[in-house]
């Protein structure tokens, strides 16, 4: 058997239990099932023995029709210098994967178009490889001509370098570069053993997804240490949380999106509804961002029944205004004239690059961890509604933005109706974790898919950890989504998705 099935809700898996296969046997299975749009690569990355004599892969791969977790892997050796066939070439959904392996590891894949350099890590193999050498494509042409932005931005906001290659107006090519920030979060999550301090980086690896990350980060310890049974009750909390995160960031990119076009009106009301739904994390937990709510086996802000009330009452109190929000732009000409038909990536080429969260729902994609891989709540939630639209352009995005807050809402009224707060239970920092075995935790941010994967060695220790952001695969929805548009149209498109730079930058 080629793969070890597992799912979102089992325990970590030993080691020894994941198959060990060829590449051969390796490519020619994956290379068939991503044909099937029910597949994708949730994380797919290499990792070298004790003794650095080898190299050992490990690819999860997610069933979406049957709710599974497919794990495999396959062994090089450390120095070996014969190239692997790319599967990029056939599937490009797993281009940022073979490009991270390349860069890290030296592994060379034959065939894979644009074998660039992801993140510039400190520990990469090619050190005379750097950002200020990054290999940017070029075109040429009498009528063509280079636009270059960034990477210093003029807001507060961390560095990335966009080249459009325009003839006049009209984008033929945007190509996005990162890795100027590289903060090797993966590194010090390894470095050392106090749980405390690792939750606090995976909350940390993106800041406007706090809760989605800390709660990736749980989950994974959580399945290494049996812990998940004594946190079960707390499945409801985490729900709201997570579900606040995501009406916070929804309601504030509707707001940039206003910004950019110039609808003050409708910019200032979503300033004000992010502005009290981060008011109400902070009233719940102490920060307004959501830090320190989520922790491993346990909680340090209990939701009391007082504070279960305020959160309803101001969640239903919000939704009722963003709507009439969202029904003034649904409505106006002006914004319809700029969003519709702006910034489209089509269906097909979303399930290309791998597309995840709300752009690829936005592309009729109906990829939602809480519906095909289900956790904690969600897990009893048979028959969710994953919410899609079809068009894939700007409005589009903005209309599952619309529907994600309402429904995000809903079901805050719905888990809090009645609430009975559960027994407090104390974060576990100490529990020991299972050893030689894998654990990942697979949640939907408001971005999308959140993976976090923990590697324990022999004695139990985290070996090795990868972080998969979603904004991972859709940067390239993004540089799809501006070709042909007017370079004006830029920024509109890129709030359209509004990714994270310091998610890539681990």
């Amino acid at each position: 058997m080629i793969y070890r099935i597992t799912n979102n809700t089992a325990p970590a898996v030993a080691l020894d239990d994941i198959p060990v296969v060829s590449y051969a046997a390796f490519y020619d299975d994956l290379a068939a099932r991503l044909r099937d749009e029910r597949y994708h690569v949730a994380h797919y990355f290499a990792l070298p023995d004790e003794a650095e004599t080898h190299l050992r892969f490990f690819c999860l791969l997610l069933d979406d029709a049957a709710a599974e977790v497919l794990l495999t892997s396959f062994v090089m050796d450390y120095y070996a210098e014969c190239p692997l066939p790319s599967l990029t070439a056939l599937h490009p959904q797993l281009h940022p994967f073979e490009r991270e392996i390349a860069e890290r590891w030296g592994v060379r894949f034959e065939g894979m178009p644009w074998p660039k350099p992801l993140r510039f890590p400190c520990d990469r193999a090619d050190r005379t490889s750097t950002i200020d050498n990054y290999p940017f494509y070029r075109m040429e042409g009498r009528a063509l001509h280079e636009v270059n932005v960034g990477p210093i931005h003029a807001g507060i906001i961390e560095p990335g370098a966009f080249r459009f290659i325009c003839n006049g107006e009209n984008v033929l090519h945007l190509e996005i570069a990162l890795g100027y920030q590289h903060r090797g979060t993966e590194r010090l999550m390894t470095a050392t053993d106090n749980r405390l301090r690792q939750v606090l980086l995976a909350e940390s690896a993106a800041g406007d997804s706090s809760v989605a990350h800390a709660t990736a980060f749980a989950e994974a310890v959580e399945k290494l240490t049996d812990g998940a049974a004594a946190v079960a009750a707390l499945a409801p909390e985490r729900a709201v949380a997570i579900e606040l995160e995501r009406m916070a960031m929804q309601i504030a990119d509707t707001g940039a999106l206003c910004m950019d076009t110039g609808y003050q009106l409708g910019q200032v009301a979503c300033e004000a509804l992010r502005t009290m739904t981060i008011n109400t994390t902070q009233a719940w937990g102490g920060n307004r961002f959501g830090k320190g709510l989520i922790r491993p086996a346990g909680t340090d802000h209990p939701l009391t029944a007082e504070k279960a009330a305020m959160i309803r009452g101001n969640a239903a109190e919000i939704a009722r205004r963003y709507a009439e929000v969202c029904h003034d732009l649904r409505t106006s000409p002006s914004l319809l004239a700029r969003f519709e038909q702006c910034g489209i990536v089509p269906r097909t080429e979303m399930v290309r690059i791998g597309g995840v969260g709300q752009a690829a729902r936005a592309s009729g994609v109906a990829r939602d961890i809480r519906t095909t891989h289900p956790w904690g709540l969600y897990a009893g939630q048979p028959g969710r509604e994953t919410i899609t639209e079809e068009e894939g352009d700007v409005m589009a995005r903005l209309s599952v933005r619309c529907r994600e807050t309402a429904q995000a809402a809903a079901l805050i009224d719905r888990l809090l109706d009645g609430f009975v707060p559960a027994a407090p239970v104390r974060p576990d920092y100490e529990a020991p974790l299972r050893p030689a075995s894998l654990a990942f935790g697979l949640v939907e941010g408001w971005r999308g898919e959140t993976c976090h994967v923990a590697v324990t060695d022999s004695a139990g220790r985290i070996a090795a950890y990868r972080i998969k952001d979603p904004s991972l695969h859709n940067w390239m929805a993004l540089a799809l989504a501006v070709r042909g548009e007017g370079i004006s149209d830029f920024p509109i498109c890129n709030k359209s998705f509004n990714l994270s730079y310091c998610g890539h930058d681990l």
